[in-house]
């Protein structure tokens, strides 16, 4: 009996962790909520400053090991992201600029970037409970991907700018 217990509270765990994970998920087509956030050098940064450019917005901590690996996967699609103008946007949930900092010295994107400092706004609007989250906004401001416990790989991310991108017209804008 207390076997059949463990496995239900087990199945329970787990069927509830999958369910979470989507029900937090901002549906594609969505758009995208709009944030103003400090980058860590100063500067004020607002997602609708880039309408009309296609958005990679990574949530994260400099602390998480996925977040890190997650990381290293858009460092590998970087040469797509840079071919078709993408913006990566790295919003830190709960890091300090000096934690942030020091976990990109080794870090060098090619593409347009920036590192911002979440003060609980995105985390609030984008239903932070899991990181790493990737979404990626197109250019009028939608929500076309959102990872939301879901692992991405490089090549998942290059298929998704590459369905997504602008017309070329837009892209240097």
């Amino acid at each position: 009996m207390h076997c059949r217990k463990r496995v239900f509270i087990f199945s329970f765990f787990v069927i509830f962790v999958s369910f979470s994970s989507t029900a937090f998920a901002i549906e594609a087509g969505t758009p995208a909520p709009d944030f103003k956030l400090k980058s860590i050098t100063g500067e004020e940064v607002r997602l609708s400053d880039f309408e009309g450019q296609l958005v990679l917005l990574k949530l994260a901590t400099t602390w998480c090991p996925t977040c890190r690996q997650l990381s290293g996967e858009i460092s590998r699609a970087s040469a797509v992201l840079a071919e078709h103008n993408v913006v990566f946007l790295d919003v830190f949930v709960q890091d300090s600029v000096a934690t942030v900092e020091e976990s990109l010295e080794k870090i060098a994107y090619p593409m347009n970037f920036h590192a911002l400092l979440d003060d609980g706004q995105v985390a609030r609007s984008y239903n932070v409970y899991l990181i790493p989250r990737l979404l990626l906004v197109d250019a009028e401001q939608v929500v076309r991907f959102d990872s939301a416990g879901r692992s991405v790989s490089a090549d998942d991310i290059a298929a998704m700018v590459r369905e997504h991108r602008p017309p070329l017209a837009a892209q240097g804008s």
